[in-house]
């Protein structure tokens, strides 16, 4: 199983919302890409192997049909299984509202050059377009003067850099972002008006940083008291001297501590301050696909400990988890929760992009991956996501229903969607 910790490489650069430079940019962490490869089976739906090119018809309907083209590295050594796993989102979600919609799945190699060239080569015959997977291929297109039409990048920018302001209004950036987990969690605990600081902890670790530095600036913005704390590691353990030092710096007037780790290194932290003082963290805390909890070794030294994940790790009687079908893998392999997320991830991609398509300027969707806000202005594109907030019981990450998830977002004038 990858972790979203240091276990892997390629989701980090996904899934943490890297920046618009080159090496920290993707949707994809550094952690998930080194282990990403062998982990997924050559059973995802509708995935015999990576296929280049596919064009999917709707049904017969009058008119012309949206063209739809999604541009996933699906034949990269290191990037493939996690476009795999987007693209079997996508089309399960095609599948239930394909009436209208062509799409055209396209592999757009998973270099800059090569994403751009695809990109603008995609242009003419699309009504909108859907990727790319990482951020430095972002960037690129962002950058290329090139996006005439809507664009859905498949990768999340940091909303507290200036990067985030470049984006040309038609492009709309909705990828997972540990980093927009980090700031959620800040709104939580402010939110509950603790008194005392809040200790933000990580290691050295590029992704951790990125989710410390995204805490401490949103915490500080709410009036939170933060500090930051950063431990050493090696292979993922955390340093024995550093977690005593700090059992003794937070042993006064601590109100909460945010963990930007996984479940491995928070078990150690709990260990060491015991389970008086609260513990919030992201998705990082849960190790496990929804679906795997069932029969899993579960792990009481983490119980009370915060976290938020996505719906479709979360809520299995939630409207939109329910139907649709679940990733599948071979029976001799390990479900990755890395590529879970990705799976939804697609799955919400073809919700959005289909209203979009629509030309719905603002709208809201109970999404696979949280709930959405999207306006698609002249002016700038934005996207929000909230996920909802879970707990360890029983040694089990088990959701909450009475907790506040964050600040609100700004509300939108349009109806709901679900």
């Amino acid at each position: 199983m990858m972790h979203w910790g240091a276990k892997s490489v390629l989701l980090g650069t996904i899934l943490c919302g890297l920046c618009l430079s080159a090496s920290a940019n993707t949707t994809i962490d550094e952690k998930t890409a080194a282990n990403a490869a062998p982990k997924v089976s050559a059973n995802l739906p509708g995935i015999e192997a990576p296929v280049p090119t596919v064009i999917l018809q709707p049904p017969a309907v009058a008119g012309k049909p949206l063209q739809f083209t999604l541009l996933l590295p699906l034949q990269s050594t290191s990037l493939g299984n996690a476009a795999n796993a987007v693209r079997a989102g996508f089309l399960a979600a095609y599948e239930r509202e394909k009436s209208g919609i062509a799409v055209n799945v396209v592999d757009s190699g998973d270099t800059a050059e090569e994403v751009v060239s695809s990109y603008t080569n995609a242009l003419a015959a699309s009504d909108i377009l859907i990727g790319p997977l990482t951020r430095g291929s972002a960037a690129a297109i962002a950058q290329s003067g090139a996006v005439r039409k809507p664009t859905i990048s498949l990768t999340q920018t940091d909303v507290d850099s200036a990067a985030s302001s470049q984006l040309p209004p038609l492009m709309l950036a909705m990828g997972l972002s540990v980093e927009d987990e980090a700031r959620q969690v800040a709104g939580w605990i402010a939110s509950l008006k603790p008194a005392g600081k809040v200790y933000v902890v990580s290691t050295s670790t590029s992704w951790q940083r990125r989710a410390a530095k995204a805490f401490a600036a949103r915490g500080q913005a709410l009036g939170l008291e933060t500090v930051v704390v950063e431990l050493g590691s090696t292979s993922g353990f955390l340093s024995a001297a550093d977690v005593a030092q700090f059992e003794k710096q937070q042993a006064e007037k601590t109100a909460a501590v945010f963990v930007a780790l996984d479940d491995e290194q928070t078990t150690q932290v709990r260990a060491a301050i015991g389970a008086s003082t609260p513990i919030y963290g992201t998705a990082q805390l849960n190790p496990l696909a929804l679906v795997d909890w069932a029969g899993a070794k579960r792990t009481p030294e983490l119980n009370g400990v915060h976290l938020v994940d996505i719906p479709w790790q979360l809520q299995a009687d939630h409207p939109a988890v329910m139907i649709y079908p679940h990733l599948e893998v071979a029976a001799d392999q390990k479900r990755s929760v890395d590529l879970e997320r990705l799976y939804a991830l697609g799955i919400d991609a073809f919700r959005v992009a289909r209203q979009v398509a629509t030309q719905r300027k603002q709208f809201e969707l109970d999404g696979v991956t949280g709930k959405l806000t999207v306006s698609f202005g002249k002016d700038r594109a934005r996207f929000e996501r909230i996920e909802p907030v879970a707990i360890y019981r029983n040694g089990a990450v088990t959701p909450l229903t009475s907790e506040p998830a964050a600040i609100a977002p700004p509300p939108v004038t349009k109806p709901l969607d679900h």
